[in-house]
């Protein structure tokens, strides 16, 4: 199993919230990332008392990101953020992808196991979309999922 490489930023969301709880771990760019991101993101969100079905919506959201950026950004690693601030939390997976072209939804083909993903992350997330990195080395594509709990006020990371 891949394990991810961790670190933690003091404040990953921008904005006038404080992070309440964050993490970024950093996986190489294989196929064994995915069920490791998968895993990281389940263990935070059980760690965080985050409500079940928004733990269950990140998993999905994860998966779905980490997989594109291994199939389409052609680099050697992903770096995965999570930061919950107020009642929302944020996912970002940031590749090295090249180039102008940012992820798009389009519409699914009947006849393909694949293509999904972007509108699974749609119709999970209040909102997300694509930011490039600056310089031009990649890209980060978010979701924010809310709310995490009606009781959540965590704080420390």
């Amino acid at each position: 199993m891949v394990s991810p490489t961790h670190s933690t930023p003091s404040d990953l969301v921008p904005g006038p919230l404080p992070a309440h709880r964050s993490t970024v771990f950093r996986l190489p760019a294989a196929a064994a990332s995915v069920r490791a991101a998968r895993t990281h993101v389940h263990e935070r969100m059980t760690d965080w008392g985050i409500a079940p079905e928004v733990g269950d919506d990140a998993v999905l959201v994860i998966s779905e990101l980490v997989t594109n950026a291994i199939a389409h950004a052609f680099g050697d690693h992903v770096v995965c953020r999570l930061c919950v601030a107020g009642q929302r939390l944020r996912i970002e997976v940031e590749d090295q992808a090249r180039g102008e072209t940012a992820p798009a939804q389009r519409p699914p083909d009947p006849d393909r196991e694949s293509g999904r993903g972007l509108a699974l992350v749609d119709a999970l997330a209040e909102d997300w979309g694509v930011t490039r990195v600056p310089g031009g080395a990649g890209q980060i594509v978010w979701a924010d999922l809310s709310p995490v709990s009606p009781d959540f006020g965590g704080t420390g990371g």
